[in-house]
């Protein structure tokens, strides 16, 4: 194999700038200009307002607040290439792993900010001056934080004190704009999973949002609404079907659903779910929805695309369990079953007691979050 240049093994090479503006600007150019074509009048208003504001390099923080399906991460994508592709150092990240996957160049906000795991009011991130990644900060021109209602208000407010104080190396005055005068875009749908916070009230997540921080004085608020999936190339009634159903999703997270009325014992809110969304069924309910989900599942079962278009999704893993189990009985061929845990390691001394108070068959039962 080739030897790597030297001058990846010198000191004085910034590897973090190197990866961030190794981009193929000619192919990010090409994507670009055939993204921007395809962007809904909504998008191409949040797109030039938000480019309008990183050219004016005057700083400045949005939040795109959008639902599903409204092409969010097509935005993200058209924003990143059109800057990219002129030199310019756009960090996407978000608040999760899975939505830093569909970035590209995507990171954890954690990882790249380097953000305590135990937050407070007065928490900064961890960037310190003259590593890597403040340099690389001071040359950033936007920075894209998607699923942002899902994390802590703190979060955001430790990345802004450590900003202003790396960018106050740049231009004084920085040091009092929001995110030292980078422009910052926020996104993600607070009708989604709000932060978790364990064993605490309904209080004290709702005021651990973004929306209660003081950033979202400075932020300009952006709406989606145009469903892009009823542009697919579907029929005209799936397309119906789609923004019907859409539509009655909006109307439950909005709480303006009919048939929303408070339970006589717990209070919780209870709605009425419409009978085209239910499966009504006197039998195994796993069995029904299996059957409607995956038809003729033994003839097209090694079809990667019939496999790809069908999903269960369910609240939690117990009847993730038993919807798996349900299938693998149905598939052709020997079952092999392999327990995870047969025996408990460094328990001391052979006469202890404490092997015989987890017997094998314990040990077998259990399933660990995670491992399969």
């Amino acid at each position: 194999m080739p030897f790597p240049s030297e001058v990846y093994f010198s000191n004085a090479v910034n590897r973090l700038l190197q990866e961030e503006t190794s981009y193929d600007k000619e192919e990010l150019k090409i994507l670009h200009e055939k993204n921007l074509g395809m962007l809904n009048p909504e998008q191409k208003n949040v797109y030039d307002s938000i480019i309008q504001n990183v050219y004016n390099k005057v700083g400045g923080v949005f939040f795109v607040y959008k639902s599903g399906e409204c092409g969010k991460t097509f935005m993200w994508h058209t924003l990143y290439c059109r800057l990219r592709s002129e030199g310019k150092i756009v960090l996407p990240v978000a608040s999760y792993g899975i939505a830093a996957v569909l970035l590209s160049g995507g990171r954890t906000a954690h990882s790249r900010f380097h953000i305590p795991l135990k937050l407070d009011q007065d928490s900064t991130a961890g960037i310190r001056h003259g590593t890597d990644i403040a340099e690389l900060i001071q040359q950033t021109d936007l920075i894209i934080w998607d699923e942002a209602p899902m994390q802590h208000r703190h979060a955001f407010e430790s990345v802004d004190r450590s900003l202003r104080d790396i960018m106050s190396d740049v231009d004084k005055r920085r040091a009092k704009k929001p995110f030292g005068s980078i422009t910052v875009v926020f996104g993600g749908d607070y009708r989604q999973i709000l932060p978790v916070i364990p064993k605490t009230s309904r209080a004290e997540v709702v005021g651990s949002t973004l929306n209660k921080s003081k950033i979202l004085e400075f932020c300009q608020v952006f709406l989606l609404k145009q469903n892009m999936r009823l542009h697919a190339g579907n029929t005209e009634m799936e397309n119906k079907v789609i923004a019907d159903f859409s539509k009655w999703q909006l109307l439950v997270g909005d709480g303006k659903v009919e048939n929303f009325s408070p339970d006589a014992d717990t209070g919780e809110m209870l709605i009425k779910i419409s009978d085209q969304y239910v499966i009504h069924t006197m039998q195994n309910p796993i069995e029904s929805l299996f059957e409607i989900t995956y038809p003729d599942f033994l003839r097209n079962m090694s079809s990667h695309s019939y496999l790809r278009s069908r999903a269960i999704l369910t609240p939690t893993n117990v009847v993730v369990d038993d919807i798996n189990n349900s299938i693998l009985e149905k598939i052709p061929g020997t079952l092999h079953t392999y327990l995870s845990q047969d025996s408990i390691d460094d328990v001391g001394d052979e006469d202890n007691e404490f092997i015989s108070a987890f017997p094998v068959e314990y040990l077998n039962s259990l399933n660990m979050p995670y491992v399969p």
